[in-house]
């Protein structure tokens, strides 16, 4: 464990050699609500893609934003070709958005007969879970990230994961998901003439009235049938589960940390750090977005008293050696908040991204963040 005592200036972390390497095929963003995640996700996809990588880029966020800065009308749960020059002839990018219930019913498809995926797939049970039950999302994700990865289409796979703290649900998920899939409790619900159930006898059969009174008789009825026709793709969920959190830790992973330079937002990039650390995932660094470095060597003081000199005589002037005292101001609030992070993961390598001097929604713009992340 590195002292955490001493403050050490962290690694500058620089994204280049980690994209352009040919065994990094993955990589995680991860982050807050509204850092820039899924902008962050595209410039390094782009960027290898321009590499002369083939490159697709996997957005959780249900906003349109990854689309919209790529040029496209929309996006789906099938990798989309984008249509954009390249630098290098052999790079190509794609780019997708998960689709859940979609990547449930082809995973049912796959793994089960047609007769009985028909079945499932019609289920009202199966249609509640593969749609909103807490981690089916996270869970999808990771399958379709583990599907693409099979196909060997791609060199390299960049994942834009969901906001705020559930961006690492996605660690949690498969376990979470396929423990509830292959359960006791929901095949002690769902065949309670079966098993442990015939010895309960009376007991259960007071606590199912209850559930059947919240509940409802049809549900249970639903999650029997249910339970009946996915019984042998039980034990494939923890497998499966099992293979994609191996992949996640593999050393062709890498995950980013992304945030800004505030305290809330400063504050779960620590936690997702940590987190990934006890995970033993292999963390690459952290990016901070929208940071106001000085564009001018003038102190802060010395400008805010020159404006006030021309505020008369030289009023545009005055105006922009106002914007710089305030933009010190903000920088000067951004370097202690830093600060305060560095001193707690001082091993960490932290690239800092400008703010641009508006929103990311153009190929341009993306390819302007890329230079930034790798040093270029």
């Amino acid at each position: 464990m590195p002292d955490r005592s001493v403050p050490t200036r962290p690694r500058t972390l620089d994204l280049g050699p980690i994209l352009r390497d040919s065994r990094t095929s993955i990589v995680v963003t991860c982050g807050s609500g509204g850092v820039g995640k899924t902008t962050t996700a595209a410039a390094m996809a782009l960027w290898a893609a321009d590499a002369g990588r083939n490159v697709a880029v996997l957005t959780i966020d249900p906003a349109k934003r990854l689309a919209q800065s790529l040029g496209l009308h929309e996006l789906d749960n099938d990798p989309r070709r984008v249509d954009v020059p390249l630098a290098s002839p052999d790079g190509q990018l794609w780019a997708m958005m998960l689709d859940t219930r979609r990547t449930f019913d082809e995973m049912v498809s796959q793994h089960s007969t047609p007769e009985r995926a028909r079945a499932i797939l019609a289920n009202p049970f199966y249609q509640v879970i593969s749609s909103s039950f807490s981690g089916t999302q996270e869970y999808m994700a990771m399958e379709k990230l583990a599907t693409l990865a099979a196909t060997g289409q791609f060199d390299l796979i960049v994942v834009d994961t969901p906001p705020s703290r559930s961006a690492l649900d996605f660690l949690d998920a498969p376990q979470r998901l396929s423990s509830f899939m292959d359960g006791r409790m929901i095949k002690l619900l769902a065949t309670p003439s079966r098993g442990v159930m015939k010895i309960v006898g009376a007991g259960f059969a007071l606590f199912s009235r209850a559930v059947t009174a919240v509940l409802g008789g049809q549900l249970l009825s639903d999650a029997a049938q249910f339970v009946q026709l996915f019984e042998d793709m039980f034990g494939g969920f923890r497998e499966r589960a099992q293979a994609t959190y191996e992949l996640l830790r593999a050393p062709g992973t890498k995950f980013v940390v992304v945030s800004i330079c505030e305290g809330d937002a400063l504050r779960e990039a620590s936690y997702f750090t940590d987190r990934l650390r006890t995970e033993h995932m292999p963390l690459a660094g952290l990016v901070l977005n929208r940071t106001h470095p000085p564009l001018a060597d003038l102190a802060g003081g010395t400008a805010e008293a020159a404006a006030t000199k021309l505020e008369r005589s030289a009023p545009l002037t005055a105006a922009v050696l106002g914007i710089h005292a305030q933009r010190l101001a903000v920088r000067s609030a951004e370097l202690h908040m830093r600060a305060r992070f560095d001193r707690v993961h001082t091993d960490l390598p932290v690239v800092e991204v400008p703010a641009l001097p508006s929103d990311a929604h153009d190929v341009p713009a993306l390819r302007e963040i890329g230079a930034r992340l790798t040093g270029a």
